[in-house]
């Protein structure tokens, strides 16, 4: 997902992203701990998606200040 398309959705949205964002990352963390990660590159996309989707909410509430 873009920051584009995140730009786009409410806050309630970015909130329900986050979530599913965060247990696709304890999944693979999970995996990772048991020898079972066999892309071991989906955790960094994991991070880095959560991080996008925080900025875009920081944005967003900055914004309607």
């Amino acid at each position: 997902m873009t920051v584009s398309e995140l730009r786009q959705k409410t806050p309630a949205e970015l909130r329900e992203a986050l979530l599913e964002l965060r247990k696709e990352q304890f999944n693979l963390r999970m995996q990772k701990a048991t020898d079972q990660l066999k892309r071991p590159h989906l955790v960094k996309q994991a991070r880095r998606s959560i991080a996008q989707v925080k900025t875009v909410m920081n944005e967003q509430r900055r914004a309607a200040a």
